[in-house]
């Protein structure tokens, strides 16, 4: 007999805890490894399983192998402070997926980190420099300021995409990664839930990294990446979820998105729009396709100016929430995978990445490890990047 097809004796509530940390029932994780559910159960009452069994349910459930032998079940937390909310409760234990993303970004951002301090690169100077929060309007007209952006430069773009690509490219010259991506790493069969976290920020002086989930609406992406570079204005990293522009209980989030809300929606660019287009058959329509935002920031920032009454708003957020239940399909997708991968990985490090290749300053292996690409296709993400250094 094999060693793999061995029994050995683990513990049951951590095979069980495997399981439900992804969300499975018993039926559908025996499908994916190919056993009954009477195997499963059978693992889960007492703890009896092969080895080769033991890898299978790592891999499946996307489990650290040594988490499995433990005596008990492991309490995974989030590394970084967690802003979300689900209602008046704390959200549920991160997912695989999500705890999977924050690591890989963490490892991208120490490595770059290292690389730009032995390059001599100074910190940079907006990291942290509204820790004491200034008023809303000031921080704003700072943050566009830095990106070279005017109160209506969202109105120079035909598309959200084009407005998003652009409002990234901005923000990664300032000097902070962006990472944009709507599955792990490269893998379609794990996808990141909208509903759980919509982005997060690593702050750091001379890394800095935003993380936007890329399962979102491109204009519910742009909110997203302003919101979370406010995070990384102020100094202070974390998770986010806001949803619908709703009051949220933390002090911090309330910041983050009304300055979100006015970098990209200029409280007097609004002002002055909203008198040509109030008396309009969709006038948040009109206002989210004027600066690139989603009906529901445009609607809220009306508001939030006095622009509407709160009842009109209350009636326009009951449409707008059942449109978003039929609409709920993630649009767009595809794309070139180059170009993709730009985006996932964040323009920034991929430079810093294939720069310190060629200088032979990185192992092959450890850069696969930090873009998640290897072989031919890491080859090709270089010649691509080759032409920008």
């Amino acid at each position: 007999m094999s060693d793999r097809r061995l029994e050995i004796q683990l513990q049951p509530a951590v095979l069980r805890w495997a399981r439900e940390r992804i969300g499975l029932s018993q039926e559908a994780l025996a499908h994916k490894i190919g056993v009954k559910p009477d195997r499963v159960r059978a693992w889960e009452t007492t703890g009896s399983i092969t080895i080769a069994q033991v890898d299978k349910l790592a891999s499946h459930t996307h489990t650290p192998l040594g988490y499995l032998y433990l005596p008990a079940p492991v309490e995974e937390a989030l590394p970084i402070p967690d802003f979300r909310t689900v209602g008046d409760r704390p959200p549920d234990r991160p997912s695989p997926e999500l705890l999977d993303t924050v690591r890989t970004m963490q490892l991208r951002q120490a490595w770059l980190r290292n690389e730009l301090i032995e390059s001599g690169e100074e910190p940079l100077a907006f990291v942290g420099s509204a820790r004491d929060r200034p008023p809303i309007e000031e921080i704003g007209e700072a943050i566009r300021g830095s990106l070279g952006l005017d109160a209506d430069w969202a109105g120079a773009h035909r598309s959200w995409t084009d407005a998003l690509r652009n409002l990234r490219f901005r923000i990664e010259a300032a000097g902070v990664v962006v990472a944009i991506n709507g599955v792990v790493g490269n893998n379609t069969h794990r996808k990141l839930n909208v509903s759980e976290f919509r982005g997060f920020a690593l702050v750091d002086d001379h890394a800095p990294l935003i993380f936007v989930n890329g399962a979102d609406f491109t204009s519910a992406q742009m909110f997203t990446l302003v919101h979370e570079l406010v995070h990384i204005w102020i100094g202070e990293g974390g998770i986010s979820n806001f949803y619908a522009m709703q009051p949220l209980p933390h002090d911090t989030e309330r910041y983050c998105n009304a300055v979100a809300a006015e970098v990209l929606v200029p409280g007097g660019e609004l002002a002055r729009y909203w008198r040509v287009i109030q008396g309009g058959p969709d006038p948040f329509a009109a206002v989210a396709r004027r600066f690139k935002v989603s009906r529901i920031v445009a609607a809220r920032r009306a508001l939030d100016l006095d622009l509407i009454t709160r009842e009109q708003f209350s009636q326009f957020y009951r449409t707008w929430e059942q449109d978003e239940r039929r609409h709920h399909q993630r649009q767009g997708g595809g794309g070139d995978f180059w170009n993709t991968q730009t985006v996932r990985i964040g323009h920034r490090l991929g430079v810093a990445v294939v720069r310190a290749v060629m200088e032979d300053r990185l192992l092959y292996r450890d850069a696969y490890a930090l873009t998640g690409l290897r072989g031919r296709t890491f080859d090709k993400f270089v010649k691509q990047m080759e032409a920008e250094l």
